[in-house]
């Protein structure tokens, strides 16, 4: 299953007023990331506030001069597709994504949405549910994160998901393990056009067997020469 996991941040926490000055997201298939990522700062139009820069370090000078989410919402749009989305406290994300189209006049998101701080709330319900409180528990570094960073988030929410949802193995095919007995015989059998040149010459056995007779007769290796 394709899934985008995304992270935003801005210029403070009501949505109505606010607006998202960087979004980060990293596409995974089956729980493994692909390498395919969208990171992109935007102009926001209005002052980011003192407290959410010091929580991502974003100025107004440094924003001022990147696009505008209008500039940038169509590449973004057409990298997220009809993915699942999968971000912590996803209502926010989400929210602040659909206002930002909304003053498009473009209709809200229609992606199917996890909120990871739910799956960790449902899992582990007496701990600490933030991201740094997760990496701890899963031991993901996150020692790179002084500041909040929306593709630095994501890249670790990404692998925080990876564990709630049971590890690695939970998205692993493993049809091949399970083939029902008599099907062998209706798999193709594939024939290297070139065969391996050896790797082993005659040499090479010749010495083996000098060396496995000065074991003994006891030796284990005489039962493979």
């Amino acid at each position: 299953m394709r899934e985008i996991i995304l992270d935003t941040e801005t210029t403070g926490l009501d949505r109505k007023v606010d607006r998202i000055v960087e979004i980060g997201a990293i596409e995974m298939v089956d729980l493994m990331p692909t390498g395919r990522t969208y990171h992109q700062y935007c102009n926001p139009l209005r002052p980011v506030h003192k407290e959410a820069y010091r929580v991502h370090g974003l100025s107004d000078v440094f924003l001022s001069t990147k696009p505008t989410f209008k500039r940038i919402h169509g590449t973004f749009l057409r990298f997220i597709g009809d993915a699942r989305l999968v971000a912590h406290n996803a209502s926010f994300d989400i929210g602040m994504l659909n206002e930002e189209l909304d003053r498009l006049d473009l209709d809200p998101l229609k992606n199917e949405v996890v909120d990871t701080l739910q799956l960790a709330r449902e899992k582990h319900p007496r701990r600490k549910h933030t991201l740094d409180a997760l990496c701890s528990i899963y031991n993901i570094d996150d020692s790179r994160r002084t500041l909040h960073g929306a593709l630095l988030d994501a890249e670790l929410l990404a692998e925080v998901y990876a564990e709630l949802r049971g590890g690695r193995q939970f998205g692993m095919q493993l049809d091949m393990l399970a083939q029902p007995e008599g099907d062998e015989e209706d798999l193709p059998v594939r024939v290297r056009p070139v065969p391996l040149a050896k790797r082993i010459t005659e040499k090479d056995v010749a010495d083996h067997r000098a060396f496995v007779a000065t074991l003994g007769d006891a030796a284990i290796w005489r039962n493979y020469v």
